[in-house]
């Protein structure tokens, strides 16, 4: 059978036929947004209310909201109220980002069902660590549906989080692509950090470590704005670096994240040094892009566009710091880096909360070598994260 072929039940399928008796009697919420679907792309929230009729309390909602409405970066969802199921939907990308005693009142269990992107830097895995920490407080269950790494559970890449850059979008020693499920986050950081929640994982069945979102035979539904596509999720953890610069990656066009440009870039001469670095398993086309909105809105700017020939061997984070580190050292006065606030951190430079820490920054501003902000000691993160893999390596 190829992966192609593959028979994959999420956790939230898991939950509805064989697992039931994990809500059977119990009042309960669900953390989850419009890509919280099943198979068939029904919402969760529809198919928890007509399994446990009654049961369902309220819906919360991560970062851009239930329906993925809002841009990323500070921009927050009200509360408000499912009307069909009569009950309240609750932000946490709001005046607060935790739980509140007001919306975990009158339940016994909050469901958790989010599809991650697999990078440190997207925030739903945050949330799902702020939910652990305030529902074990509370003695409240926490029960985690598990769904797929988009770009697979195998690569990691790009150091560890130095805990003095923790922000809400890095709270945990991890590395940029984490290679977890966020079941296997949820287990992982309930034990290392001490939350001691009351947790329960309903893992997938059928899904490889190997494989890639759109290996899996499901349909994608983006769960943010600017992650329309698997593609955009590969290229994702080194391209969220630009977010620190003024370098565009592409918010205000059709192809977030799959592009990078500026005004002061001429556009061949620019793809012709990409290519001269031999980067693996990735080309470079020249490209004009104008963003709508964002940064260099209603400008025209010269880059490239970025095309991925071999996932085996890309490595996203590699790539761009080294194209971070080429725009400084060809344009050193134009090409800067944003200062504070970024994701409500109003000191530190949203560099050195996306990257991790301070070292990127500091080697890409003295020109020096970038090898150190790169690397990564892959065999001992494999080691740290071992225990708490819920499917196995393959060979």
């Amino acid at each position: 059978m190829s992966r192609q072929d593959s028979k994959l039940r999420i956790g939230l399928e898991r939950l509805l036929s064989d697992q039931q008796h994990i809500l059977n009697g119990r009042r309960f919420s669900v953390v989850m947004n419009r890509a919280s679907v099943n198979a068939d792309v029904r919402l969760a929230c529809d198919l928890l209310a007509e399994k446990f009729p009654g049961q369902l309390r309220s819906i919360l909602s991560p970062q851009h909201g239930l329906w993925c409405e809002q841009q990323a970066n500070m921009i927050e969802t009200a509360h408000g109220r499912h009307d069909r199921l009569c009950v309240p939907v609750y932000s946490l990308y709001s005046q607060t980002r935790r739980p509140t005693e007001e919306m975990l009142s009158g339940i016994d269990c909050l469901v958790i069902d989010l599809q991650d992107a697999g990078t440190r830097v997207y925030t739903f895995i945050w949330t799902m660590l702020y939910c652990l920490h305030e529902c074990a407080s509370r003695q409240i269950s926490v029960v985690v549906l598990d769904r797929p790494n988009p770009i697979g559970g195998m690569i990691s890449e790009g150091p560890l989080l130095d805990l003095a850059c923790r922000s809400f979008v890095g709270e945990a020693e991890i590395p940029m692509r984490h290679g977890m499920t966020i079941g296997e986050l949820a287990g992982f950081f309930n034990k290392r950090y001490g939350i001691n929640a009351e947790l329960v994982v309903v893992p997938m069945e059928g899904w490889r470590r190997d494989q890639y979102f759109d290996e899996t035979g499901r349909l994608w539904v983006p769960p943010s704005p600017n992650m329309q596509a698997i593609q955009t999720a590969v290229v994702y953890p080194g391209q969220v670096l630009l977010e620190g610069t003024n370098l565009s990656e592409g918010r205000g066009t059709t192809v977030p994240f799959e592009v990078i440009g500026a005004p002061f870039i001429e556009p061949g001469e620019f793809c012709e040094h990409l290519q001269s670095l031999g980067l693996q398993g990735v080309r470079f086309l020249p490209i004009r892009f104008t963003p709508t909105f964002d940064k260099w809105a209603a400008l025209s700017c010269g880059g490239v566009s970025i095309h991925v020939t071999d996932r085996a061997v890309f490595r996203s984070y590699e790539m761009t710091v080294r194209i971070l580190k080429l725009c400084r050292e060809k344009y050193p006065d134009e090409c800067l880096l944003n200062p504070p606030p970024y994701e409500y951190e109003n000191s530190l430079m949203p560099l050195d909360i996306i990257s991790g820490s301070s070292l990127l920054r500091e080697c890409i501003g003295r020109y020096s070598e970038i090898e150190a902000a790169i690397a990564l000691d892959c065999e001992a993160w494999d080691q740290e994260r071992s225990e708490f893999l819920l499917y196995p390596r393959v060979i």
